[in-house]
């Protein structure tokens, strides 16, 4: 199964068993390795007398901080319910996130541990990262640079990931050994 069908199957589960109404469509799917990260989007709270007035943009981020957390605790057995049938069926871990206006949150996430092997230029990178206060120790100044290059790097990863797609389409459909 490539990764694109199995997050075509992740969806529809997800989507068939989520409560009507949590969300305003289908969940986006996140997969890897150790998690399958679900995230919904929610709509944006109502004003107070329930019209389009207009709002500072720290009360409209309030408002949404609000909606956003009422969700999380109004959902919080239920969606411990529904992660522990996934990870039953999927044998991953489930994190929860949700979208709201421009806000992206996530409830829950694993944090995996990964082994690397670096040379001393690439410690003293970590190190200064370190030394500076910008990291606390090596793991996290590791943490932060992958965020970095991550945030930098968004479109060309992601079309990366889309060749890769190519490329387990290829494999299923060549001859088997």
């Amino acid at each position: 199964m490539t990764t694109s069908e199995a997050v075509e199957e992740v969806r529809g589960w997800f989507t068939g068993r989520l409560p009507d109404g949590w969300f305003t469509g289908p969940p986006e799917i996140v997969l890897d390795r150790e998690e399958i990260s679900v995230i919904g989007r929610l709509p944006e709270p109502a004003t107070a007398s329930g019209g389009a007035e207009e709002v500072s943009e720290t009360e409209r981020a309030a408002r949404i901080a609000g909606h956003v957390g009422r969700f999380r605790e109004s959902t919080r057995d239920q969606r411990i319910a529904i992660a522990r049938e996934a990870e039953h069926r999927f044998g991953q871990k489930v994190s929860w996130g949700v979208a709201c206006g421009g806000h992206r949150e996530m409830f829950t996430t694993l944090s995996v541990p990964v082994m690397t092997r670096l040379r001393q230029p690439e410690r003293r990178v970590l190190d200064t990262l370190v030394e500076a206060g910008v990291a606390r120790s090596r793991s996290d100044a590791l943490a932060w640079c992958v965020r970095l290059v991550g945030k930098n790097t968004d479109e060309w990863l992601a079309r990366l990931r889309t060749a890769l797609e190519h490329v387990e389409r290829a494999r299923a459909e060549g001859p088997r050994a």
